[in-house]
């Protein structure tokens, strides 16, 4: 990592600080740092920025870190620290707003039928936060709808993802021809190429039942359009040719 620029050696460590301190801390540090719903009794507004620096596993820390070093060493050295950070948070706050937006639409889609039949606020937001709800209400919306709308509510959402696809898109802005390995097939494709498949996947998983795990894909999304306006305006404005030391 001789090359590796300080501001992306500092990241990688505080993502490892935070991620073994979340795992002596327990449930604790999920309640303060990881990013709740922003109608949840949870929710602060420090979690949009402390949120990045969670992450669920071993393996969510590796690949996000990994993606961080592979990709925005590059980027950082050419823009120097004060412009990459400023993208990089920025594109992790993005991902943030559209995953929110989407938990909101889905919620809002659920409580608007439910009210429209007569069930009271409060019968709502009781079923929100227990995430239990008399049979009868089944006949107003499906019982897969209602445990989605309680799963929106109650979601916790960790990791540099967001951010690291904002990354992935600058990077394609700047190296459209790069070739990137793939690992299976083990196979060289243009980056122009990869990472627009990448983010289509992620648009295929977030409007279907797909996915696998609790994956937050519109996040993923949300994180690659603001990388992406970020990078457009930039490149318009000539920006992209100036270090912000």
């Amino acid at each position: 990592m001789g090359n590796t620029p300080r501001v992306i050696i500092h990241l990688l460590i505080i993502n490892v600080i935070f991620f073994f301190g979340s795992k002596v801390s327990g449930a604790i540090s999920n309640d303060f740092l990881a990013l709740h719903y922003f109608e949840n009794d949870k929710f602060i507004i420090s979690q949009l920025f402390t949120h990045l620096f969670m992450h669920g596993n071993e393996a969510h820390l590796f690949f996000n870190m990994f993606g961080l070093w592979m990709f925005g060493s590059t980027l950082a050295n050419i823009w120097g620290t004060n412009k990459f950070l400023f993208f990089y948070i920025s594109s992790g706050l993005g991902a943030a707003v559209v995953q929110m937006i989407m938990y909101y639409l889905n919620i809002d889609s659920v409580t608007s039928t439910l009210l429209e039949y007569g069930v009271s606020n409060e019968i709502i937001l009781n079923i929100l936060k227990t995430g239990s709800a008399n049979p009868m209400i089944f006949e107003y919306v499906p019982q897969s709808k209602l445990a989605s709308m309680v799963g929106d509510y109650n979601a916790v959402m960790v990791g540099a993802s967001g951010a690291i696809y904002g990354v992935l898109v600058a990077f394609t802005f700047m190296f459209p021809n790069s070739k990137l390995m793939l690992l299976f097939p083990p196979i060289p494709v243009k980056a122009k190429y990869l990472i627009p498949f990448i983010i289509l996947g992620d648009f295929f998983f977030g409007f279907t039942s797909a996915s696998i795990g609790p994956i937050a894909h519109f996040a993923h999304i949300g994180g690659a359009f603001t990388g992406f306006v970020m990078m457009w305006y930039w490149k318009n404005n000539q920006f992209n040719k100036n270090r912000w030391n």
